[in-house]
């Protein structure tokens, strides 16, 4: 009968006392139990088949939506949502291709028009509903902006009103996660130069260039703000595309490049200058709109310090997944469950919380206990808490983001993503150390873990922040390899994995230690001196001196250790 999990679900919460971790284990007596049914319980209810793969704005989603206010009812937390409800609804754009696209580039060679889907990828706009383009172009290297690092491709460019091209990737040797960065920074760096629009030139022979083209079918969707315009494009970028093949070299015909010369001179060194191009292009779509809203759900836990409790430490994880698949055949499992990624983020999130709640003991500072929507659709959710939090953003303290914990195994080790920035870092150290784990340094840095999770919606906005992850040692490094080659974003990421429930308890328990530290600390962590990222996005915030050695990073936003 399908609503056993269901019923298992809340049976197990109910009997919340089953085999608990022991309360003094590697953290003394005032560390409350933390059970590993109570955490088997929330993600057997959020992976069940009847969320449906818990799809931002979807019912599934709703219903986990639901389920994760019901816990901080239960918990005794205060509603941290907007007019005193549990949730913060966000307002999303979905836009999609409302019939063919005109593209055409017209220059010394004569006027070409080009096919959306075989030379070029032009999906649709979440700006303007129907737009007619006419623009020269210019070429301008990477597009990346930064000469600090010494890479100024706008140098001399007169980029205004223009659409500009640029080569995919970044130069070499710019630090991965400055790399990273800097790669997401392009559509900002075009806009802020004056561009009305952005090619993306293709270059990646590893992958043709027909393998993207299912992108034109797909919606783009972004969360819309307080002003009626969409949140995550570049204000004043009114066009995005990638080009290649045919409509690449027609970009560059009476320029004093080739577009192969360029790639060329590219692979070779990868720092290539820009130049104005003697080619105009013309773009002419229209897209259809349709408006939804997917809540964050968001608990409070006041804090007991008169002088502290008006500053936030926040611990979130996202809730939703993916959905349903649409190409599924019949007898094809169709359910992308999302049992790792991401419902035992959650449930270690609901598991924190609920030894707070036991402990009967309220932290100095206030805790957020937040489910982002919209993660898997380019961290949505979170942009727009960040953007417009139900606190006010300059008392939020620090983030600690929950996301995918592999609990396939049991973890000696953990990975904080982001830690050689601030001094967050140094409260996981002392957490884990606490419970005999070790803390250890980004084992994939060329991933960009740090960029690519909802902390970093809030390190865009000032505030210290990481991701937490279980580590590489104990065997943690073929379990995650054969996690991210197999069930990573597949439907059998379900309950069929072989889940260590007590490897959740226990990571539950760190992640309730950290947020204890940060809250009770006298004074709220700081980023480090001459940190990148601390110097680009909270320039006027105080600073520490970092360690001398540091698992995860060093203050310029490179690897220390492998």
């Amino acid at each position: 009968m399908r609503l056993k999990p269901f019923a298992a679900a809340f049976l197990a919460v109910c009997l919340a006392g089953a085999a608990p971790v022991p309360a003094g284990s590697h953290g003394g007596s005032d560390v409350p139990a933390f059970s590993p049914d109570r955490f088997r319980a929330h993600v057997t209810f959020l992976a069940d088949d009847l969320l449906e793969g818990r799809d931002t704005g979807s019912r599934g989603h709703e219903i986990a939506a639901s389920y994760v206010a019901s816990q901080f009812i239960g918990l005794g937390l205060t509603p941290g949502g907007e007019n005193g409800s549990w949730y913060e609804q966000v307002p999303f754009r979905s836009a999609t291709l409302d019939g063919p696209v005109s593209l055409s580039i017209s220059g010394p060679s004569g006027n070409h028009s080009f096919e959306n889907g075989t030379d070029a990828i032009v999906g649709p706009s979440l700006a303007e509903e129907q737009q007619d383009i006419v623009a020269p172009i210019v070429f301008a290297g990477h597009g990346i902006d930064a000469p600090a690092e010494g890479v100024d491709d706008y140098k001399g460019l007169d980029v205004r009103g223009k659409f500009v091209a640029i080569l995919s990737g970044v130069p070499k040797g710019l630090p991965s996660e400055i790399a990273a960065h800097l790669g997401d920074d392009k559509g900002d760096a075009a806009a802020r130069h004056g561009a009305i629009g952005l090619i993306t030139l293709y270059v990646d022979p590893a992958r043709p260039f027909a393998m993207r083209a299912g992108a034109i079918r797909r919606p783009s969707i972004s969360w819309v703000g307080k002003d009626g315009k969409e949140g995550r494009d570049a204000p004043g970028l009114r066009a995005s595309m990638i080009l290649g093949g045919a409509a690449a070299d027609a970009l560059f015909a009476g320029a004093p490049y080739t577009y192969s010369e360029i790639r060329t001179a590219d692979a070779k060194d990868g720092h290539v200058r820009g130049f104005p191009l003697a080619t105009t292009l013309h773009l002419a779509r229209k897209s259809a709109w349709t408006s939804f809203t997917s809540p964050e759900v968001i608990g409070l836990l006041p804090g007991s310090d008169p002088k502290l409790r008006g500053e936030y430490v926040v611990l979130m994880g996202h809730l939703d997944h993916l959905g349903m698949r649409k190409d599924a055949k019949p007898g094809e499992d169709a359910i992308y469950n999302g049992a790792l990624d991401n419902a035992a983020g959650v449930a270690t999130m609901l598991e924190a919380a609920h030894a707070f709640a036991e402990s009967g003991q309220r932290p100095r500072r206030s805790i957020l206990f937040i489910a982002n929507t919209g993660e898997e659709k380019g961290l949505l959710g979170a942009d727009y808490f960040a953007h417009y939090p139900t606190v006010p953003a300059g008392r939020i303290a620090a983030v600690v983001d929950l996301d995918m914990p592999l609990l396939l195994y049991h973890f000696t080790d953990v990975i904080a993503f982001g830690a050689g920035h601030s001094q967050v870092a140094e409260t996981v150290a002392r957490a884990a150390g606490e419970m005999g784990v070790a803390l250890s340094p980004d084992p994939m840095p060329e991933e960009n873990i740090f960029v690519r999770s909802d902390h970093y919606e809030f390190v865009k906005q000032g505030i210290p922040a990481i991701t937490l992850a279980t580590g590489f040692a104990n065997g943690g490094a073929e379990k995650w390899k054969a996690f991210l080659r197999g069930a990573y974003h597949h439907p059998n990421d379900d309950l069929s994995q072989p889940i260590d429930w007590e490897s959740g308890a226990r990571f539950a328990k760190l992640n309730y230690l950290i947020s204890r530290d940060l809250a009770n600390a006298d004074h709220r962590p700081l980023w480090y001196k001459g940190d990148y990222f601390a110097d680009l996005f909270a320039p006027d915030a105080p600073r520490a001196t970092p360690p001398a050695r540091l698992a995860g990073g060093t203050a310029n936003g490179s690897v220390s250790a492998r």
